[in-house]
């Protein structure tokens, strides 16, 4: 069996010091605390794919890839399904809002959902679901690159 094609994005603003954008499943704690992920379209690039990501599930369009940080090979949890993720760096602005409310949008199983999206300092104080943070000790946190594995 193929896996699923999927994308995920960290998507980091720099202050003081340098936080993360996660959201939760308004009403449905048990999913927790995320980051923008999901699958890529026919015909569509990772690049592209990440960027509708998420715009679909936090609403923020002002982002830029940095680029790839790393591939993920791991089954999905529940399901045990064959599945190969992306993980993205990107960046956004740090005059944006902390938290906010957004209504999901796209034709993804999450279509209609609400998330409320935060942006939270790194290093994590706690795990996110489904290990989603496995590739964040790859950042560079000073200079926001991704680290050379050399």
């Amino acid at each position: 069996m193929s896996p699923r094609i999927r994308v995920a994005a960290y998507v980091i603003r720099y202050r003081s010091t340098p936080e993360l954008l996660v959201f939760d499943h308004i009403g449905v704690p048990e999913a927790g605390t995320q980051v923008p992920a999901g699958g890529v379209q026919p015909d569509e690039s990772l690049e592209e794919a990440v960027l509708r990501e998420v715009a679909e599930e936090t609403g923020l369009t002002d982002v830029s890839i940095v680029g790839p940080i790393a591939v993920d090979d791991r089954a999905h949890p529940d399901t045990g399904q064959p599945r190969q993720t992306t993980f993205f760096q990107l960046t956004v602005p740090a005059d944006g809002e902390d938290a906010w409310h957004h209504h999901v949008h796209g034709d993804g199983a999450d279509a209609g959902l609400l998330f409320a999206c935060r942006f939270v300092p790194m290093p994590l104080v706690e795990r996110l679901a489904d290990a989603q943070d496995a590739w964040l000790s790859d950042i560079d946190r000073q200079t926001g690159r991704a680290e050379s594995s050399s």
